[in-house]
């Protein structure tokens, strides 16, 4: 670890070196990349410094227990060097998951996909609670959301809607949304009080260049037909909706909220890249695993990542057995208290694998 360690500090080092010299500041855009890079590295960079400190600080501490003759110096060398212990241990936690490799889709956008699962009515409400529930998620760390394609009940809801999420770091925090959301409340419409159970199911896709994953031509069947509201009445009289079939898988993308045929089609192949992407990484994972993790299940009310109960103002992730009693703030956006347990959930178990 120490030998990778110095080897991303000579690398840093020469960042520094390469970002002051005259000739490198003449091309910005090389520039802005080395900067970039430099930036990637800092916070290991200073966390190795710091551990380096810390041992030849107990270095020295443990030679002064044992030259030192005075009974109170050697007892404050002892309190240092249990205490320096404690730092080094914890610092060597720490650059060990710094060392893990990165997800390289973690700084990237996301398309997130919500549709309603079992519950009729209440599951599409239910859907467009989750939509604005990311959506307050994003404004909260400046991200910004824009929906793809939306096919609403007229009553509020949602069937499915997909949007886009942009901003530093999307990916490395939804990932961990995907997967079937259950909620558990009296709807609106229940004049008997009973407590009904909807489900939700949520993907969460990161977006991809065109260069990252080809599409030939001749794969994509593409249908053009009128754009429809709610209710079915027609909000453009010429042919701007858009729907794109790749015959190989058998996905198909719909999208008509746009004015222009060419905007829908761009949206549209925009969500289809990252969905075959998306299939293709977990072909990679299976490869490597011996179970696979699917991206979401079938909106079956069994196959839950989490509950919303509202009668006891409850959201529990069922992956790591927590709960919040203030499901109010949840639905607000507050989602780091769960988001940030699963990241570390998914560091410890990676760090135990690499050991």
């Amino acid at each position: 670890m120490l030998d990778k360690l110095a080897g991303i500090e000579a690398r840093y080092e020469e960042l520094e070196r390469l970002i002051a010299d005259p000739d490198v500041l003449a091309d910005h855009t090389r520039t802005a990349a080395l900067a970039q890079e430099k930036a990637d590295l800092e916070d290991i960079v200073q966390a190795y410094r710091e551990y380096r400190r810390v041992i030849e600080q107990l270095k020295d501490a443990r030679l002064l227990l044992e030259n030192e003759a005075d009974g109170e110096l050697r007892a404050l060398a002892e309190v240092e060097i249990v205490e320096l212990r404690a730092r080094e241990e914890e610092l060597a936690a720490e650059l060990k998951r710094m060392l893990l490799p990165k997800d390289p889709r973690d700084d990237r956008n996301v398309i997130m996909e919500i549709r309603a699962g079992t519950g009729g009515d209440e599951a599409a409400l239910f859907a467009a609670d989750l939509f604005r529930m990311y959506t307050r998620y994003a404004e909260a760390r400046g991200w910004k959301t824009e929906i793809l394609s939306q096919n609403e009940t007229g009553i509020g809801g949602f069937k499915e809607v997909i949007f886009e999420v942009r901003g530093k770091g999307a990916y490395s925090r939804l990932k961990y949304e995907s997967g079937v959301h259950r909620v558990q409340r009296v709807p609106a419409t229940e004049s008997q009080g009973r407590i009904h159970t909807s489900t939700a199911t949520v993907a969460v896709l990161a977006e991809v260049d065109e260069v990252e994953i080809k599409i030939d031509p001749k794969d994509i069947r593409m249908d053009v037909y009128r754009s429809a509201g709610a209710g079915g009445q027609n909000v453009q009289k010429n042919s701007t909706a858009v729907r794109l079939t790749h015959i190989p898988t058998g996905i198909v993308v719909a999208c008509q909220d746009e004015r222009s045929q060419l905007q829908n089609r761009l949206r549209a192949m925009s969500i289809l890249r990252a969905r075959l992407y998306d299939i293709e990484q977990t072909r990679r994972q299976e490869e490597l695993e011996s179970e696979r993790r699917s991206q979401v299940g079938t909106g079956e009310r069994s196959e839950k990542i989490r509950t919303y109960n509202f009668p006891q103002s409850r959201v529990t992730d069922h992956r790591i057995n927590l709960s919040s009693y203030n499901l109010p703030a949840v639905m607000n956006g507050e989602l780091d208290e769960f988001i940030d347990e699963l990241a570390t959930r998914e560091q410890a178990e990676r760090l135990a694998e690499a050991s």
